[in-house]
């Protein structure tokens, strides 16, 4: 009898560690969609997004987002801390293109999406770690408290001309903390969203330092400190670089641009 339990339960524990492995951390057929479908644009700073070619790929990025669905709560809890945040950034922005599918072509904005009493972002629409969720979900309730990484908002994508660039390839674990660094040097380089003005002394900022300047002010440092300590990407002028890591400079948020970051857009 206990040899016959000994069995069973080193069999239970095969069945969940091959379970534990089963899942593709390297989003190989996610990863060919994008690549496929995505493509850098304005020298790097910003992506755009074939979606008339994705359209006619839906169901292999279903199947795909399938794969994502499938993961459990306790699966997901023994990974580790990479893969796991690896795993909701792609979950965030596979399921957003998933949404887009689903209007798309007639919708130019995701905002087209929202409804009298719901925005798109609050729609319960895909099934993720054994429960029914939305993207806020992901992002609201769990990358950004759980992780308190303020790298994820250059890394996440709301599939806007505004938003940080929708990379063609997926995160990874081995590679995440490269991948994020890189969206956050894409982004604050990027003069049509962030770019200091030494006439007034002031930097104008993509609204996403607004709507969550308190990610960025963490640690005993102020908003302000940090973009103090990125002024080498907020400027490309040596001296203004002086003036922004001094950390005087005023703030203004510059108009969020939530058209379609369409590749067929005239936009």
């Amino acid at each position: 009898m206990k040899a016959r339990m000994r069995t069973l339960m080193m069999t239970m524990a095969l069945s969940a560690s091959c379970a534990a492995s089963a899942f593709d951390h390297a989003y190989s057929e996610y990863g060919e969609l994008l690549s496929g479908h995505t493509h850098w644009v304005a020298d790097g700073h910003a992506s755009a997004v074939d979606y008339a070619g994705l359209k006619r790929d839906h169901s292999r990025l279903q199947h795909a987002l399938a794969t994502f669905s499938q993961v459990t709560q306790p699966e997901f809890e023994q990974w580790p801390r990479a893969q796991q945040e690896a795993f909701l950034i792609n979950a965030y922005n596979g399921f957003t293109l998933d949404l887009i599918l689903s209007k798309y072509p007639a919708l130019e904005s995701i905002r087209d999406l929202s409804s009298l009493f719901r925005s798109p972002w609050k729609l319960t629409f895909f099934k993720l770690l054994g429960e029914t969720r939305s993207l806020d979900w992901i992002e609201h309730g769990v990358l950004r408290p759980r992780y308190q990484d303020p790298r994820v908002h250059f890394a996440v994508n709301c599939a806007s001309i505004g938003c940080p660039a929708l990379r063609p390839e997926p995160y990874i674990a081995v590679s995440l903390d490269d991948q994020l660094d890189d969206q956050l040097r894409r982004f604050l380089s990027d003069r049509t969203r962030n770019r200091y003005n030494a006439a007034d002394n002031t930097l104008y900022l993509s609204q996403i330092f607004d709507w969550y300047g308190d990610d960025f002010a963490r640690d005993g440092r102020t908003l302000p400190q940090w973009l103090s300590g990125h002024a080498a990407m907020l400027t490309d002028n040596k001296s203004d670089r002086n003036l922004v890591r001094a950390g005087t400079f005023r703030i203004e948020h510059l108009s969020y641009n939530w058209t379609l970051n369409d590749a067929h857009s005239s936009h």
